[in-house]
């Protein structure tokens, strides 16, 4: 007996499913925004060299008639005054200039129309530091990357629950102490703390979430709950970013929200299948009975045996899993690499495609508004296909879509700049709907002993993408579509993997490392689980 079918009495959508339903999806709100602010955090303006010789004002309305700064050919052919070049003065008045030129020696005047201050403003990383711009933000990814290997483990050893709320609180504390950085040093210190958090809390919260709820609206919470929620957060952004120029009170604005989810701690209970295969029986039951009674139905007078609840009289709770166990068997190991590197570079797509938005004709608030619906929209798009599609058909058909439409990009004329836009969002929806039913394939794909460990090495794989993504838009500098014909390509290997994905709709989520499905070699019958087996016979010593 699975535990489904021990709980099938809760029911599918009583009061408590809805409860954790919204819960869990409201706290991954902030994750939409946390890392994608740097698209405005560290915009950078319009600017030149300042020209001490010449009146603040005058050179903010009248710089075209200035003789000072040499033209400079930028991507596009164009041709416009340079940025990080100025003619020599031939005499100390200034009323001379040479034909050599010198760097910005003192310092750089910025455009301040859009942008009361940005990090790029605050410490001028411009010119030769404007790779600290992307460095930024793949410093938070690269805490994103070590908060996705320590969280898993922290997750299956202590709990859900524990690794949920101590990785917002990790978050919202260092992005407030981040609003009083000092240098750009400090800054990416900090960035790096929030990164452990961001999206570790949210695979936190998407596992308990699967766990919490049954086999009917683990799909819908998948796509429609913290999903829709996270590219809520995100559609914030930009309304904040427009009434927000100041990067300290925009980042301020954004982080303060966190604290709002303090009380959620006596809300949402730790997960019943955790628990279980901890050998803790007690505390699951009560769990379950506290659901039944806000269900309002009778929970029977024993809930959990231990000789019939399958996956606690194989001494499970009593064998410490490690990494390790994602690769020591053939089946788990291929499954493990394979989700890997899909999501590496799905990934990298995906936040390529976020932080090109400033980079797009057109309005950059406009475009990160549109970014964020087209998410939405992805998602529920995919939630309606996987009702009646196969996962791997939503993962591999939108991916292999999104990663031609980007390649096609290249061959749009400079004069149809709006068509460009239109590729850009279609291939962010095809990117979007596949990583969200990733997650869902990893979750059913991974046994309950190592299922956070299993989806944090799949965050680890993607963050590893993510932190490369930021330097994709930089690609621009030498030809404009050179970031969609990489990324293009890229996404195209990922859809032909994916092809090997197994199938994992309809069935049951598998308890032990024994239970896991072997890859689709192209076979033409899924093969079903293996038996159970104890852990000595897994190869697990």
């Amino acid at each position: 007996m699975d535990y489904d079918e021990v709980t099938s009495f809760l029911g599918e959508w009583g009061a408590f499913q809805k409860a954790m339903f919204l819960l869990l999806s409201l706290s991954t709100v902030p994750n939409g925004y946390a890392g994608m602010a740097m698209v405005f955090l560290a915009d950078t303006p319009d600017h030149h060299c300042q020209l001490p010789h010449l009146d603040t004002s005058w050179q903010q309305h009248n710089l075209s008639l200035s003789p000072s700064l040499p033209l400079e050919e930028r991507a596009g052919g164009q041709w416009a005054l340079s940025r990080c070049q100025r003619y020599r003065r031939a005499n100390s008045t200034g009323t001379g200039f040479s034909n050599s030129t010198e760097g910005c020696l003192d310092g750089w005047h910025f455009d301040r129309k859009q942008y009361q201050s940005t990090i790029v403003t605050e410490w001028s990383l411009v010119c030769g530091d404007s790779w600290k711009v992307p460095f930024s933000l793949s410093v938070f990814f690269m805490g994103v990357l070590s908060g996705s290997f320590v969280s898993g483990q922290i997750s299956d050893r202590f709990g859900r629950k524990v690794t949920l709320f101590i990785t917002m609180a990790v978050q919202t504390v260092f992005s407030l102490v981040q609003v009083f950085s000092v240098s750009w040093v400090m800054f990416c210190i900090l960035f790096y703390l929030v990164g452990l958090g961001q999206i570790s809390n949210y695979v936190a919260a998407f596992v308990l979430g699967s766990e919490l709820l049954g086999k009917s609206s683990r799909v819908t919470f998948s796509t429609l709950g913290v999903c829709v929620f996270y590219a809520l957060g995100y559609a914030v952004l930009p309304l904040c970013a427009y009434f927000i120029r100041s990067w300290r009170v925009l980042l301020a604005v954004l982080s303060l929200p966190g604290l709002l989810y303090i009380p959620l701690w006596w809300l949402i209970p730790e997960s019943p299948r955790w628990l279980l295969a901890q050998g803790r029986i007690e505390e699951a039951e009560a769990i379950v009975r506290a659901a039944a009674r806000k269900n309002r139905v009778t929970a029977p007078a024993l809930i959990f045996k231990d000789h019939e609840l399958q996956g606690t009289n194989d001494h499970s709770h009593d064998v410490q899993y490690t990494y390790m166990d994602l690769v020591r068997t053939s089946k788990m190991r291929n499954v493990t690499f394979l989700h890997a590197v899909v999501w590496f570079i799905i990934t990298i797509s995906y936040f390529g495609l976020s932080l090109n938005t400033p980079n797009m004709n057109g309005d950059p608030y406009l475009n990160c508004f549109l970014s964020a619906l087209v998410e939405i929209v992805a998602y529920v798009v995919a939630w309606l296909l996987l009702k009646l599609v196969p996962r791997r058909a939503v993962v591999t058909v939108p991916m292999l879509m999104g990663g031609l439409v980007l390649c096609l990009i290249h061959f749009v004329p400079q004069d149809y700049s709006v068509l460009s836009v239109v590729l850009a969002m279609a291939a962010k929806f095809g990117v979007t709907a596949s990583l969200s039913v990733l997650y869902i394939s990893a979750a059913e794909t991974f046994p309950t002993v190592v299922r956070a460990m299993g989806i944090g090495i799949c965050s680890m794989a993607s963050k590893i993408g993510s932190t490369a993504a930021p330097f994709f838009p930089f690609l621009g500098v030498y030809d404009k579509t050179l970031p969609y014909i990489v990324m293009g390509l890229m996404t195209l290997v990922a859809g032909l993997l994916s092809i090997l994905l197994p199938e994992t709709g309809g069935m049951p989520l598998p308890q032990q490392v024994s239970e896991v499905q072997t890859l689709n070699w192209f076979c033409t019958k899924c093969k079903p689980p293996a038996e159970k087996k104890l852990p000595e016979e897994d190869g697990h010593l």
